[in-house]
Protein backbone atom coordinates (compact mmCIF):
# COMPACT_ATOMS: atom_id res chain seq x y z
CA UNK A 1 0.00 0.00 0.00
CA UNK A 2 1.48 3.35 -1.05
CA UNK A 3 1.78 6.37 1.22
CA UNK A 4 -0.76 8.23 -0.91
CA UNK A 5 -3.33 5.46 -0.48
CA UNK A 6 -2.80 5.42 3.27
CA UNK A 7 -3.28 9.18 3.48
CA UNK A 8 -6.47 8.99 1.44
CA UNK A 9 -7.91 6.29 3.69
CA UNK A 10 -6.85 8.18 6.81
CA UNK A 11 -8.45 11.43 5.67
CA UNK A 12 -11.61 9.55 4.64
CA UNK A 13 -11.97 8.16 8.17
CA UNK A 14 -11.00 11.43 9.89
CA UNK A 15 -12.15 14.47 7.83
CA UNK A 16 -10.85 16.93 10.43
CA UNK A 17 -7.39 15.42 10.13
CA UNK A 18 -7.63 15.71 6.35
CA UNK A 19 -8.44 19.42 6.58
CA UNK A 20 -5.53 19.88 8.97
CA UNK A 21 -3.16 18.22 6.49
CA UNK A 22 -4.42 20.47 3.71
CA UNK A 23 -3.82 23.55 5.86
CA UNK A 24 -0.40 22.39 7.03
CA UNK A 25 1.68 23.91 4.17
CA UNK A 26 -0.02 27.29 4.50
CA UNK A 27 0.30 27.12 8.28
CA UNK A 28 4.02 26.40 8.09
CA UNK A 29 4.48 29.25 5.61
CA UNK A 30 2.59 31.74 7.83
CA UNK A 31 4.48 30.60 10.89
CA UNK A 32 7.90 30.90 9.27
CA UNK A 33 7.42 34.14 7.35
CA UNK A 34 4.78 35.99 9.38
CA UNK A 35 4.30 34.83 12.96
CA UNK A 36 7.98 34.36 13.85
CA UNK A 37 9.19 37.65 12.26
CA UNK A 38 6.28 39.46 13.90
CA UNK A 39 7.24 37.96 17.26
CA UNK A 40 10.86 39.05 16.79
CA UNK A 41 9.72 42.58 15.91
CA UNK A 42 7.47 42.74 18.98
CA UNK A 43 10.33 41.51 21.16
CA UNK A 44 12.74 44.11 19.74
CA UNK A 45 10.21 46.88 20.45
CA UNK A 46 10.36 45.99 24.16
CA UNK A 47 14.16 45.85 24.44
CA UNK A 48 16.73 48.60 25.05
CA UNK A 49 18.63 50.07 22.12
CA UNK A 50 22.25 49.17 21.45
CA UNK A 51 24.36 52.16 20.44
CA UNK A 52 26.00 50.20 17.60
CA UNK A 53 22.69 48.86 16.30
CA UNK A 54 20.54 45.97 17.36
CA UNK A 55 19.25 45.52 20.87
CA UNK A 56 20.61 44.95 24.37
CA UNK A 57 19.54 42.20 26.72
CA UNK A 58 16.80 43.04 29.16
CA UNK A 59 13.53 44.87 28.71
CA UNK A 60 12.61 48.51 28.21
CA UNK A 61 9.55 50.50 27.13
CA UNK A 62 11.58 53.51 26.00
CA UNK A 63 10.79 52.85 22.34
CA UNK A 64 7.08 52.57 23.05
CA UNK A 65 7.12 55.78 25.11
CA UNK A 66 8.90 57.57 22.28
CA UNK A 67 5.90 56.92 20.04
CA UNK A 68 4.01 59.54 22.04
CA UNK A 69 6.48 62.28 21.09
CA UNK A 70 4.52 65.01 19.23
CA UNK A 71 7.04 64.92 16.36
CA UNK A 72 6.35 61.26 15.59
CA UNK A 73 2.63 61.63 16.18
CA UNK A 74 2.67 64.38 13.55
CA UNK A 75 4.53 62.11 11.12
CA UNK A 76 1.98 59.34 11.66
CA UNK A 77 -0.97 61.71 11.19
CA UNK A 78 0.62 63.14 8.04
CA UNK A 79 1.08 59.62 6.69
CA UNK A 80 -2.52 58.72 7.46
CA UNK A 81 -3.75 61.91 5.82
CA UNK A 82 -1.70 61.48 2.63
CA UNK A 83 -2.60 57.78 2.37
CA UNK A 84 -6.30 58.59 2.82
CA UNK A 85 -6.27 61.41 0.27
CA UNK A 86 -4.32 59.24 -2.19
CA UNK A 87 -6.89 56.48 -1.72
CA UNK A 88 -9.80 58.85 -2.33
CA UNK A 89 -8.24 60.27 -5.51
CA UNK A 90 -7.31 56.79 -6.73
CA UNK A 91 -10.89 55.58 -6.26
CA UNK A 92 -12.33 58.68 -7.96
CA UNK A 93 -10.15 57.93 -10.98
CA UNK A 94 -10.43 54.15 -10.84
CA UNK A 95 -14.23 53.82 -10.73
CA UNK A 96 -15.02 55.53 -14.05
CA UNK A 97 -12.02 53.77 -15.61
CA UNK A 98 -13.27 50.37 -14.41
CA UNK A 99 -16.82 51.17 -15.52
CA UNK A 100 -15.60 52.21 -18.96
CA UNK A 101 -13.49 49.05 -19.28
CA UNK A 102 -16.44 46.86 -18.28
CA UNK A 103 -18.61 48.43 -20.99
CA UNK A 104 -15.88 48.57 -23.65
CA UNK A 105 -16.97 45.38 -25.40
CA UNK A 106 -14.26 43.95 -27.61
CA UNK A 107 -11.77 46.57 -26.40
CA UNK A 108 -12.04 45.42 -22.79
CA UNK A 109 -9.05 43.07 -22.83
CA UNK A 110 -6.88 45.69 -24.52
CA UNK A 111 -7.80 48.29 -21.91
CA UNK A 112 -7.14 45.85 -19.09
CA UNK A 113 -3.76 45.18 -20.64
CA UNK A 114 -3.00 48.91 -20.51
CA UNK A 115 -3.97 48.99 -16.82
CA UNK A 116 -1.54 46.20 -15.87
CA UNK A 117 1.17 47.35 -18.29
CA UNK A 118 2.90 49.57 -15.67
CA UNK A 119 3.61 46.43 -13.61
CA UNK A 120 5.99 45.35 -16.35
CA UNK A 121 8.31 48.17 -15.28
CA UNK A 122 10.07 48.54 -11.95
CA UNK A 123 8.35 50.86 -9.50
CA UNK A 124 11.67 52.67 -9.06
CA UNK A 125 11.88 53.35 -12.81
CA UNK A 126 8.32 54.68 -12.84
CA UNK A 127 9.10 56.98 -9.93
CA UNK A 128 12.14 58.36 -11.71
CA UNK A 129 9.95 58.95 -14.76
CA UNK A 130 7.68 61.10 -12.57
CA UNK A 131 10.72 63.15 -11.57
CA UNK A 132 11.38 63.95 -15.25
CA UNK A 133 7.74 64.96 -15.63
CA UNK A 134 7.57 67.23 -12.56
CA UNK A 135 10.98 68.92 -12.47
CA UNK A 136 11.37 72.56 -13.48
CA UNK A 137 12.39 71.64 -17.03
CA UNK A 138 9.98 68.71 -17.18
CA UNK A 139 7.06 68.05 -19.49
CA UNK A 140 4.40 69.51 -17.19
CA UNK A 141 6.12 72.88 -16.83
CA UNK A 142 6.93 72.96 -20.54
CA UNK A 143 3.28 72.39 -21.47
CA UNK A 144 2.08 75.08 -19.03
CA UNK A 145 4.68 77.51 -20.39
CA UNK A 146 3.71 76.70 -23.97
CA UNK A 147 0.04 77.35 -23.24
CA UNK A 148 0.89 80.63 -21.54
CA UNK A 149 -0.69 79.58 -18.26
CA UNK A 150 2.50 80.36 -16.32
CA UNK A 151 5.31 82.80 -17.04
CA UNK A 152 8.09 80.84 -15.36
CA UNK A 153 8.54 77.24 -14.16
CA UNK A 154 6.75 76.47 -10.91
CA UNK A 155 7.97 74.20 -8.14
CA UNK A 156 6.17 70.89 -8.61
CA UNK A 157 8.86 68.48 -7.47
CA UNK A 158 9.83 67.99 -3.81
CA UNK A 159 6.40 69.01 -2.52
CA UNK A 160 3.57 67.14 -0.78
CA UNK A 161 1.61 67.44 -4.02
CA UNK A 162 4.34 65.58 -5.89
CA UNK A 163 4.25 62.81 -3.28
CA UNK A 164 0.47 62.60 -3.57
CA UNK A 165 0.73 62.46 -7.38
CA UNK A 166 3.28 59.66 -7.14
CA UNK A 167 1.16 57.64 -4.71
CA UNK A 168 -2.00 57.96 -6.80
CA UNK A 169 -0.40 57.13 -10.14
CA UNK A 170 1.74 54.38 -8.67
CA UNK A 171 -1.08 52.50 -6.97
CA UNK A 172 -3.99 53.34 -9.31
CA UNK A 173 -4.04 49.89 -10.97
CA UNK A 174 -4.59 48.30 -7.55
CA UNK A 175 -7.90 50.18 -7.36
CA UNK A 176 -9.00 49.64 -10.96
CA UNK A 177 -8.71 45.84 -11.00
CA UNK A 178 -10.94 44.90 -8.00
CA UNK A 179 -13.55 47.48 -9.00
CA UNK A 180 -13.58 46.07 -12.51
CA UNK A 181 -13.96 42.56 -11.07
CA UNK A 182 -17.05 43.66 -9.11
CA UNK A 183 -18.59 45.48 -12.05
CA UNK A 184 -17.87 42.61 -14.39
CA UNK A 185 -19.94 40.25 -12.21
CA UNK A 186 -23.05 42.41 -12.52
CA UNK A 187 -25.82 40.94 -14.62
CA UNK A 188 -26.78 43.38 -17.41
CA UNK A 189 -30.36 42.29 -16.90
CA UNK A 190 -30.36 44.17 -13.59
CA UNK A 191 -29.79 47.49 -15.35
CA UNK A 192 -32.43 46.62 -17.91
CA UNK A 193 -34.93 45.74 -15.18
CA UNK A 194 -34.17 48.96 -13.29
CA UNK A 195 -34.67 50.99 -16.45
CA UNK A 196 -37.92 49.16 -17.18
CA UNK A 197 -39.11 50.08 -13.67
CA UNK A 198 -38.39 53.74 -14.31
CA UNK A 199 -34.95 54.12 -12.77
CA UNK A 200 -32.69 55.99 -15.16
CA UNK A 201 -29.36 57.76 -15.07
CA UNK A 202 -28.10 58.56 -11.61
CA UNK A 203 -30.98 56.81 -9.86
CA UNK A 204 -30.20 53.52 -11.60
CA UNK A 205 -26.51 53.86 -10.75
CA UNK A 206 -27.15 54.69 -7.07
CA UNK A 207 -29.74 51.94 -6.58
CA UNK A 208 -28.21 49.09 -8.62
CA UNK A 209 -24.65 49.56 -9.83
CA UNK A 210 -23.10 51.27 -6.83
CA UNK A 211 -24.42 48.96 -4.05
CA UNK A 212 -23.37 45.84 -5.95
CA UNK A 213 -19.91 47.20 -6.78
CA UNK A 214 -19.20 48.62 -3.32
CA UNK A 215 -17.22 45.54 -2.12
CA UNK A 216 -14.83 46.04 -5.02
CA UNK A 217 -14.47 49.72 -4.12
CA UNK A 218 -13.62 48.82 -0.52
CA UNK A 219 -11.13 46.18 -1.66
CA UNK A 220 -9.52 48.61 -4.11
CA UNK A 221 -9.33 51.30 -1.46
CA UNK A 222 -7.64 48.90 0.92
CA UNK A 223 -5.13 47.82 -1.74
CA UNK A 224 -4.20 51.47 -2.26
CA UNK A 225 -4.30 52.63 1.36
CA UNK A 226 -2.03 49.93 2.81
CA UNK A 227 0.98 50.40 0.49
CA UNK A 228 0.49 54.18 0.44
CA UNK A 229 0.64 54.28 4.23
CA UNK A 230 3.95 52.42 4.37
CA UNK A 231 5.51 53.94 1.24
CA UNK A 232 9.04 55.26 1.62
CA UNK A 233 10.46 55.29 -1.91
CA UNK A 234 7.93 57.75 -3.36
CA UNK A 235 8.19 60.31 -0.52
CA UNK A 236 11.97 60.01 -0.57
CA UNK A 237 12.38 60.63 -4.32
CA UNK A 238 9.44 62.93 -5.09
CA UNK A 239 9.43 64.66 -1.71
CA UNK A 240 13.19 65.20 -1.63
CA UNK A 241 13.40 64.34 2.09
CA UNK A 242 11.11 67.32 2.75
CA UNK A 243 8.03 65.15 3.24
CA UNK A 244 8.72 62.68 6.05
CA UNK A 245 6.23 59.83 6.26
CA UNK A 246 6.16 56.91 8.63
CA UNK A 247 7.67 54.57 6.01
CA UNK A 248 10.71 56.84 5.71
CA UNK A 249 10.93 57.02 9.49
CA UNK A 250 10.97 53.23 9.84
CA UNK A 251 13.63 52.96 7.14
CA UNK A 252 15.81 55.56 8.84
CA UNK A 253 15.53 53.85 12.21
CA UNK A 254 16.80 50.54 10.82
CA UNK A 255 19.56 52.07 8.66
CA UNK A 256 20.91 55.51 9.56
CA UNK A 257 19.78 55.83 13.19
CA UNK A 258 20.29 52.12 13.98
CA UNK A 259 17.48 52.28 16.51
CA UNK A 260 15.93 48.87 16.01
CA UNK A 261 13.57 49.01 19.03
CA UNK A 262 11.96 52.27 17.88
CA UNK A 263 11.78 51.05 14.28
CA UNK A 264 10.05 47.90 15.50
CA UNK A 265 7.62 49.94 17.59
CA UNK A 266 6.75 52.09 14.56
CA UNK A 267 6.25 48.94 12.49
CA UNK A 268 3.83 47.60 15.08
CA UNK A 269 1.85 50.83 14.87
CA UNK A 270 1.66 50.45 11.08
CA UNK A 271 0.53 46.87 11.53
CA UNK A 272 -2.22 48.01 13.88
CA UNK A 273 -3.49 50.54 11.34
CA UNK A 274 -3.47 47.90 8.61
CA UNK A 275 -5.44 45.53 10.83
CA UNK A 276 -8.05 48.24 11.37
CA UNK A 277 -8.27 48.69 7.61
CA UNK A 278 -8.77 44.94 7.25
CA UNK A 279 -11.63 45.08 9.74
CA UNK A 280 -13.27 47.71 7.54
CA UNK A 281 -12.81 45.40 4.56
CA UNK A 282 -14.48 42.55 6.45
CA UNK A 283 -17.33 44.86 7.41
CA UNK A 284 -18.07 45.63 3.75
CA UNK A 285 -17.22 42.28 2.25
CA UNK A 286 -19.23 40.76 -0.56
CA UNK A 287 -22.29 38.79 0.66
CA UNK A 288 -21.14 35.92 -1.59
CA UNK A 289 -17.82 35.83 0.27
CA UNK A 290 -19.61 35.82 3.62
CA UNK A 291 -21.67 32.83 2.62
Amino acid sequence: MTVRTRLLRLTARHPVLGEALLLLPAGVWLLAFFAIPLGIMATYAARPRHILGGVHEGWSIAALERLLDPIYVEVLLRSLWLATVATVFALLLAYPMALAITRAGRWRNALLFLVVLPFWTSFLVRTYAMIFLLRDSGAVNQVLLGLGIIGSPIQLLYTPGAVLFGLVTGFLPFAVLPIHASLDKLDPALDEAAEALGARGWRRFSRVTWPLSRPGVVAGGLLVFVPALGAFLTPDLLGGAKVMLVGNLVQNQFTTARNWPFGSALSLVLLGVVLLAMLVRLRWRDPEEAS
